[in-house]
């Protein structure tokens, strides 16, 4: 009887184990960012496209409306046993560029509460003079008229 009692226990004990580690969080990283040293060797106003590139490689992904800026982006994401995963954390670093290829601005932004969020910027002036990745996308909204629907 004693040996029966025992394999139960240890049943219960191993379905109880198994309950609770289904229920750890998993985090999962997705994309890349390059970090503040490597940024700080970028002298905007001086720094081309090419040697941003060898300096901290090429984006995944570029300006939308122009071939204005890099961005690197990425994500961290958490999910808990059978529920869809959260993205947590998210930092985007834009690098814009000149007509001439030359850097004009360097952005760091970061996602908290929902709202996008400057980190950090180096900019050559005190007026950002291209339209940045973010202000393009949020600026289209509610810019059209229904005449320009029907055309």
């Amino acid at each position: 009887m004693d040996l029966r009692k025992t394999a139960i226990r240890l049943g219960l004990f191993a379905v109880v184990i198994f309950g609770l580690s289904a229920c750890a969080n998993i985090d999962r990283k997705h994309g890349y960012v390059p970090l503040d040293e490597d940024l700080e060797q970028i002298v905007v106003g001086v720094d081309t496209k090419a040697t941003v590139g060898d300096l901290i490689g090429r984006p995944t992904t570029a300006g939308v409306l122009s071939d204005g800026g890099w961005f690197y982006v990425s994500s961290k994401f958490r999910a808990y046993g059978y529920r869809e995963p959260k993205e947590i954390e998210r930092e985007v670093v834009s690098i814009s560029f000149d007509n001439e290829g030359v850097v004009q601005n360097i952005e760091r932004f970061g996602l908290e509460d929902g709202k996008v969020v400057a980190i950090s910027r180096r900019v050559t002036d005190d007026n950002i003079r291209g339209v940045s990745f973010l202000r393009q996308l949020f600026g289209s909204i509610g810019n059209f008229t229904a005449e320009q629907l029907l055309q």
